[in-house]
């Protein structure tokens, strides 16, 4: 009686181990991993004068000025580079976490521009295994100094007279 008794409780013990090691490998085939994304690959959306694959975070926006100098070798007389300088003003709004527009001004031949940028693929591991980040990249330059050099205020302004 007590074999029986015991062999009983040992079955019930293993079925119930079995059981809920079932359970466990349930459970993890049913939750799905969340993909991690690589972050802060540049810290920036800029590497010195260009572009990085990093973009601005939805609803941000960012002001940026550049100074870009002269050749130090010029002397005290061009203030060793600094009398040369050009400036470069900038705006850029992230609209999407995905997607980043800019409009600039800068100093040297008095030029607008403008840009977009789109990230196509993000570095992650996971459940989404992707090995590269890549972004696409629109820059216009020059569009309206042509038309405001050429063109008075005036000329666009017309007076009839019945």
């Amino acid at each position: 009686m007590k074999k029986t008794l015991g062999t009983i409780i040992l079955l019930i013990t293993l079925i119930n181990i079995s059981f809920s090691q079932n359970l466990d490998s349930l459970m993890n085939t049913m939750t799905t991993e969340e993909p991690d994304y690589a972050t802060a690959t540049f810290k920036a959306t800029r590497i010195i004068n260009t572009h990085s694959v990093e973009q601005l975070k939805e609803k941000h926006l960012d002001f940026r000025i550049h100074h870009r100098f002269g050749k130090i070798s010029q002397g005290p007389y061009e203030f060793f580079g600094l009398d040369q300088g050009t400036i470069f003003l900038g705006l850029e709004y992230g609209i999407k976490d995905w997607l980043t527009v800019g409009v600039g001004r800068s100093s040297s031949d008095k030029t607008f521009n403008g840009f977009t940028k789109l990230r196509l693929l993000r570095q992650s591991k996971g459940s989404k295994n992707m090995p590269i980040s890549l972004s696409f990249y629109i820059y216009s330059l020059n569009v309206w100094p042509f038309v405001l050099q050429h063109t008075r205020f005036c000329a666009g302004l017309r007076y009839i007279q019945n």
